[in-house]
């Protein structure tokens, strides 16, 4: 019977071929990644103006396909894999979660149900485990796996709401009497706060930013006060949510003082660990979650500094229950036979469909080990001292903010000392610019005591003493020709 050549997949011996040929592909990049801009040149349209309108009629052979992609596509590639990214959080896609995705994406696993993929929702609880006790968090925190920390947050909170007013999953927010209920953050709060109380409906003006002090960690009387002020004037505080490295400084709150102070308050406290908690792994280090065991939920990215490919988050929480309570909602054509202890993924979240994400985390911890991920953070931490080392020791800088982690917060001086805010800001922005613009670094900028920081962030497995030596290089000669300039 002959096959008509416009129904199937591609044919086994092409797709045996063209992924040899992808393969080496993907190696030769990681490789040398630095032979590419670290950040990307193209002008806005520019990528969209080579392409097509229209997809074409006829299917077009995959090795011409790969071709465009590295002909039209990568130009407009920021590489976050390049040793130079040391914008935002620097991250990198380790081999062993690049081969895992690869798996994933061939399996194209749907674990929704346990029976849609045991091995899926089995292995997550597997995975979580494992680094649940790699950061010393107690065993009833149970873990699920959401794409960001935006989402662990929104989900954290909505368990907190479902806690508080259960009432408001059949009967809704608005066009009754419900309390008006506050969320806690500090100044230094991610903006995800702020997006999960205006989607779960409380309103933006429900969250109350609490002032931060010279570290930029939250103050434990400020809350206080704070909580005070809102139940007399009515507010229902909801939840509490606490900072283990923050966005821009990667400063950390004192969770022990604020976990306290929520138990006697009996409010929900969430810790955003998102970019920091994995650090508690390496030894020295435990200190950073102290308190976090009195938390009710927590949220870490091992695809912010554990070397695990975009995207996953993982969060805990000690009452899942809570979180299923407000989610949970099985229509008839997916109930199953299976009974407890079977967990359904879906129950425990806003999404129905869930990828197969725990296959990644997995294999990263087992290739590299806790050791060898104790030791690649470790570095990491210790390359940002010796980058801070340089700042403190030059005149012409200023460091802005402490470093607890791979993070260095630091601004460029003028050579006029009586030079305004307005003219500092200035010739950091023009710096930032300046030193992107080689193609060589890439660093991103925040604003600290309303002054202007430029920020290095280390977290690339290939980033050496070399690289950090460049951008210190790089920054000072930029500097000093602005400085003439």
């Amino acid at each position: 019977m002959t096959r008509n050549p416009n129904l199937g997949d591609m044919d086994p011996a092409e797709f045996r071929r063209e992924a040899h040929r992808v393969a080496d592909w993907i190696a030769d990049y990681i490789e040398d990644p630095e032979r590419y801009p670290v950040l990307s040149r193209v002008r806005p349209g520019e990528i969209a103006a080579a392409l097509p309108v229209e997809a074409p009629l006829d299917g077009e052979p995959f090795e011409t396909i790969l071709q465009d992609f590295e002909r039209v596509l990568m130009p407009g590639i920021t590489h976050w894999n390049h040793p130079g990214f040391f914008a935002y959080f620097a991250i990198s896609g380790s081999g062993p979660g690049i081969l895992a995705e690869f798996l994933s994406a061939a399996l194209n696993v749907q674990a929704m149900l346990w029976r849609t993929s045991p091995a899926a929702t089995e292995l997550e609880a597997v995975a979580l485990g494992w680094l649940r006790r790699l950061l010393q968090l107690p065993d009833d925190f149970e873990g699920v796996i959401y794409d960001t920390a935006s989402i662990s947050t929104l989900h954290a909170l909505a368990a907190a709401r479902e806690r508080c007013l259960p009432s408001v999953r059949a009967e809704g927010m608005a066009g009754r009497d419900v309390p008006r209920m506050r969320v806690y953050g500090s100044d230094q709060t991610h903006s995800s706060i702020d997006k999960a109380v205006i989607l779960l409906g409380l309103g933006h003006h429900a969250l109350r930013k609490v002032a931060s002090d010279a570290e930029f960690r939250m103050r434990v009387d400020a809350l206080a006060a704070a909580i005070a002020e809102d139940r007399a004037a009515g507010w229902t505080p909801l939840a509490v949510v606490a900072t283990v490295g923050t966005t821009s400084s990667t400063s950390i709150d004192p969770v022990q003082a604020i976990a306290e102070l929520c138990a006697r308050e009996s409010i929900w406290l969430h810790v955003d660990a998102a970019y920091a908690g994995v650090a508690a792994m390496v030894p020295g280090y435990e200190w950073i979650l102290r308190g976090a065991n009195l938390a009710d939920s927590l949220v870490v990215n091992p695809h912010k500094w554990l070397f695990t490919p975009f995207d996953l988050s993982a969060f805990y929480c000690r009452h899942m229950d809570q979180v299923r309570a407000a989610f949970a909602l099985t229509p008839e054509y997916l109930r199953t036979v299976e009974s407890a202890p079977v967990q359904n993924l879906m129950d425990t979240g806003i999404q129905l469909g869930r990828r197969f994400r725990a296959l990644k985390l997995w294999m990263v911890m087992r290739h590299f080990g806790a050791s060898g991920l104790r030791s690649r953070l470790a570095e990491h931490m210790r390359l940002a001292r010796v980058f801070a080392g340089w700042i403190d020791a030059a005149p012409a800088f200023e460091r802005l903010a402490p470093v607890p982690f791979s993070v260095v917060c630091f601004r460029a001086l003028p050579a006029d000392p009586a030079s305004t805010g307005v003219e500092i800001d200035s010739l950091n922005e023009g710096l930032l610019e300046s030193v992107n613009n080689t193609g060589e670094i890439f660093l991103s900028h925040t604003r600290l005591g309303g002054r202007y920081a430029i920020r290095l962030a280390i977290g690339n497995l290939h980033t050496t003493d070399v690289h950090v030596a460049r951008a210190w290089t790089l920054l000072q000669q930029h500097a000093e020709t602005l400085r003439r300039t």
